[in-house]
């Protein structure tokens, strides 16, 4: 097979529709806006605008409170740090090519859960008590940084 001859499978792509191209197209005239009225107008469609009622959003009761300057961590196991080699470094970058975190927001948290059977210096910006205790007492180093 060659590249030219790829298309998309049966049903799987559609063509777009012609909006204002004369009455026989099925969509002509108003485009299927119909006549006059704030939804006919361009650049008038705010998400959420409910014609002057008031907004499903404003409607529903709020709970609970979202801290915006709290400090996100990205967890990790102290189990997890299991797949490294003995007396390797263990920092963010280490922990992203190994695909153990996704992303590292504010900083990586070892959390204490398992066990560690190697010895390894983990750089992270925060430690639990217990992953601490584990961690050197597998003979390794935690370091805050």
């Amino acid at each position: 097979m060659m590249l030219h001859e790829l298309k998309p499978a049966e049903g799987a792509s559609k063509a777009a529709k012609r909006k204002g191209r004369g009455a026989a197209s099925g969509n002509g005239k108003t485009a299927g806006y119909g006549h006059k009225g704030q939804k006919a107008r361009s650049g008038v469609k705010k998400a959420g605008f409910e014609g002057g009622q008031m907004p499903l959003q404003r409607r529903l009761p709020k709970r609970g409170f979202n801290n915006i300057f709290a400090t996100v961590y990205t967890t990790v196991k102290v189990s997890d740090l299991n797949r490294f080699e003995d007396g390797a470094v263990v920092d963010t970058a280490a922990l992203l090519k190994s695909g153990l975190i996704k992303k590292v927001n504010d900083g990586v948290k070892v959390l204490g859960n398992g066990e560690l059977t190697r010895k390894l210096t983990v750089e992270a910006a925060a430690f639990t008590a217990s992953a601490k205790e584990k961690i050197e007492k597998a003979g390794g180093k935690a370091e805050v940084k």
